[in-house]
């Protein structure tokens, strides 16, 4: 199921259009005719509308073109140095679930390769999974990419899912695109929202656009698997078990080590997340002055609660950028949710949308954080932040 560009030799005429064009530098020519290197091209297409003769095109086999046949939903679930799933696994396990739930006969599978797998493949399966393929295999320990893609790879041809789900950390965004390649489909990244047409099972990927300024519904309809990658904390970790049973597979086929060798690996200490935190105080530039930002400091202690900003005062150094909300940083999904002065661009709306109950403050009543509040205060954020503060320390 893999796709490349194909030259025609008999149309080519060796111009040199298609070279000029390929930023990756696959396209070289010989003997007046264009070659193209499949081990750099990364499928952009550019070279596709550059040719004059309409000598190149896009070619795979016919598997991929294949629509019809295609069933399922899956989910890749990463885990972390000590065989942990990390949550944004079993978030995606969930809404996996609740899109299943719309189409006919249309089962969730999960992909847990790493330390510890089989004994974690239960906890899948209680969010939504009919199925975990498992491997506990040592090629998964390092965290190198090229194995792991190996192994989904093999997995989606062998079963022809319609769309398959990542996790859009750090190692979801490496591998997400790789495996895109080599399928020859399309990827969408950084989705804050998914939906399924019930009848042709199309994916609807909403994501911000043009600079975070509109969201753009995406969809694939043309290959399989449709592909995205979500952001942590965007959905629900469901809070009681939405099945029982399923089956736990092993995986059938273990990849074989990649060309990289990992030589040496630190790990940092990252700290506590905000993105885990079930309440967070938050504040834009509507607090007015950095001195305010001690005020957000201590409701948040008093109510034992997180803090975040919007990003404007990340780059004025009002705040450091692990606790920045929004597109650009964290997607935060806490049970209460306090904005101070914060307006509400699509840009911070967007890392908010999983919080239970948010009251904001703003003394603009027609600022966009109110569309998304469920209790809404038209005064000074500083004054409320000091009048919250006084009667929690008289209590």
């Amino acid at each position: 199921m893999s796709a490349y560009i194909q030259n025609d030799l008999t149309k080519c005429v060796g111009c040199g259009l298609c070279q000029g064009s390929c930023a990756s530098g696959a396209i070289a020519l010989r003997d007046g005719k264009a070659v193209i290197d499949p081990d750099r091209c990364v499928l952009c297409r550019v070279c596709l509308d550059t040719c004059p003769v309409g000598a190149l095109t896009l070619e795979s086999d016919a598997q991929a073109e294949r629509t019809a046949d295609s069933r399922g939903i899956w989910v890749f679930a990463e885990m972390d140095n000590d065989g942990q799933p990390l949550p944004v696994g079993l978030e995606l396990t969930a809404k996996a679930f609740a899109l299943a739930r719309k189409r006919e006969s249309c089962p969730v599978t999960v992909l847990l390769f790493g330390p510890s797998a089989t004994r974690q493949a239960q906890r899948f399966i209680h969010a939504g999974a009919d199925r975990v393929i498992v491997s506990d295999a040592p090629v998964f320990r390092e965290g190198l990419e090229l194995p792991f893609a190996d192994a989904v790879c093999a997995c989606i041809r062998q079963d022809r899912p319609e769309a398959v789900l990542f996790g859009a950390t750090p190692f979801g965004r490496s591998l997400a695109p790789r495996v895109a390649a080599r399928l020859g489909c399309g990827l969408t990244a950084d989705c804050t929202v998914l939906d399924i047409d019930p009848e042709t099972g199309l994916l609807l990927q909403t994501r911000p656009a043009f600079g975070g300024n509109l969201m753009a519904t995406i969809t694939c309809p043309a290959r399989r698997p449709q592909m995205a990658t979500v952001r942590p904390g965007i959905f629900q970790t469901p809070e009681s078990p939405l099945r029982e049973t399923g089956e736990i597979e092993q995986l059938r086929e273990i990849p074989a080590p990649g060309p990289v060798e990992l030589l040496e690996k630190t790990l940092v200490e990252a700290g506590e997340s905000i993105r885990d935190a079930r309440v967070i105080v938050s504040a834009g530039r509507g607090i007015g002055a950095q001195k305010n930002m001690a005020l957000v400091k201590k409701l948040a202690e008093l109510l034992g609660a997180s803090y975040g900003v919007s990003r404007p005062l990340v780059d004025m150094g009002w705040a450091d950028y692990s606790h920045q909300i929004g597109q650009t940083g964290c997607s935060v999904a806490p049970d209460l949710l306090l904005c101070f002065g914060i307006s509400g661009a699509i840009q911070h709306l967007a890392g908010i949308g999983g919080a239970k109950t948010i009251i904001a403050v703003n003394t603009d009543p027609d600022a966009p954080i109110f569309g998304a509040a469920t209790y809404k205060i038209v005064g000074d954020a500083a004054a409320v932040l000091k009048a919250l503060i006084e009667h929690l320390q008289q209590q």
